[in-house]
């Protein structure tokens, strides 16, 4: 039980690493100032992303991670680490 435990959280762990890095070249054209983008990066305070950059950024995750993301869970994210993990957390799902 414990090896498939530790496979689910490896590749949760590999997913949320590739989840990032999809995020961070997405948004990398919008950062402020040669300010790093981090998880931390608050979207709409970090970046130079309007609205509807942040939505083409969504639509490019979801097709490229096989997920879809609810408008009413949009409205809840803020950092880019958020914007990871509800991705990662669909995924599961799936």
């Amino acid at each position: 039980m414990q090896l498939t435990h530790d496979f689910a959280a490896n590749t949760r762990s590999a997913l949320q690493f590739d989840v990032m890095q999809e995020i961070f070249r997405l948004l990398a054209p919008y950062q402020v100032g040669g300010q790093a983008i981090t998880p931390q990066t608050v979207i709409s305070k970090g970046t130079t992303v309007d609205s509807l950059t942040v939505m083409d950024v969504i639509m490019e995750l979801e097709d490229r991670f096989d997920v879809s993301i609810p408008i009413n869970t949009v409205a809840g994210i803020d950092t880019i680490d958020q914007l990871a993990q509800t991705v990662v957390t669909l995924h599961a799902r799936r």
